[in-house]
């Protein structure tokens, strides 16, 4: 079974932790986020990249969710000390992959190569693509007015109310190398439990990838981020309740209208079956929280299943 995953965000990355434990990792293709990279200092940041990156070869910060584990942050404390911006955390290891990085993109090579030849360096066996190759930035658009996504997300902590989300230079951005192929030669393609506005919907904005989920004939299964009403972990509930006037899994299912076949829900959700069904989808509920690798397999082997059905 080959699968293609989308993913952003920490959800994801744990989503994927499980998914390679209960598939060879070779068999998994995960299309990134980018349109939360950011320049800072002199170089680029590709968050979500490496968050995934990060937690498949096992060094992710545990509690957090991203960055790299028992690392230390002494270069960005000179940089608070001389003035610098230090509001957005990066660590002195993760520093280096930055720098290496960077390095790189000014050279001429595309962010696919580079993040795929990362992969290597780390020993991590799924083929990780970008989107795109090209750039894409997420503006929300709050009373404060536009902002730029890591301005909102972590300088401001997403306490700004969004009335509107864009993807800044989408329309024109190509899929990076591999991205369609992947996506139509796929058994199963999965929406991670990510933010559907900030994490996937980047993804789906470049140009191409929807039509090319769209057109699949295969099982297209959504992994729902929202339990209870509530996000597991940042602000998509806030998000769907301004801009899809609720807060809940046939919420996301109908933002995905057209894309998916399948969704999985929390138990806690389980009344929500139907009116999901009643959307022309397959569903199922399982247990979707995921603390623990274990947890994290169940979850993997409920949406494959649930692909499946």
């Amino acid at each position: 079974m080959r699968v293609t995953v989308l993913a952003g965000g920490v959800g994801a990355a744990r989503f994927l932790d499980g998914l390679v434990r209960v598939l060879p990792p070779e068999r998994v293709t995960v299309v990134g986020n980018v349109a939360d990279d950011l320049d800072l200092l002199g170089l680029h940041v590709s968050p979500d990249l490496d968050t995934v990156l990060y937690t498949l070869a096992g060094v992710v910060e545990p509690e957090r969710g991203w960055g790299r584990a028992g690392d230390t942050a002494h270069a960005l404390g000179v940089v608070s000390q001389l003035g610098g911006p230090a509001w957005f955390y990066l660590s002195d290891r993760d520093l280096g992959l930055h720098l290496a990085r960077s390095e790189r993109l000014r050279a001429g090579e595309p962010l696919s190569a580079i993040t795929l030849s990362l992969c290597t360096a780390f020993g991590v066996q799924v083929r990780l693509l970008p989107a795109t190759d090209d750039r894409v930035r997420t503006v929300v658009s709050t009373p404060a007015g536009e902002l730029d996504f890591q301005t909102y997300f972590v300088r401001r902590r997403h306490r700004d109310e969004v009335l509107a989300v864009r993807y800044e230079g989408a329309t024109t951005a190509q899929p990076a190398p591999g991205v369609l192929d992947a996506l139509a030669a796929a058994d199963v393609v999965i929406v991670a439990p990510s933010n559907p506005f900030l994490s996937v919907d980047p993804i789906l904005a470049v140009s191409g990838v929807r039509d090319a989920i769209a057109a699949r004939s295969g099982p297209t299964v959504a992994v729902s981020p929202i339990v209870g009403g509530r996000a597991v972990k940042g602000p998509a509930d806030r998000l769907l309740r301004t801009l899809a006037g609720e807060s809940s899994p046939r919420a996301v299912a109908a933002h995905y209208d057209g894309l998916i076949t399948h969704m999985l829900i929390d138990e806690a959700d389980r009344e929500l079956l139907p009116a999901i069904r009643a959307l022309g989808l397959r569903a199922a509920a399982a247990p979707t929280l995921m603390p623990d690798a274990a947890a994290r397999t169940r979850v993997a082997q409920a949406a494959l299943e649930l692909a499946g059905s």
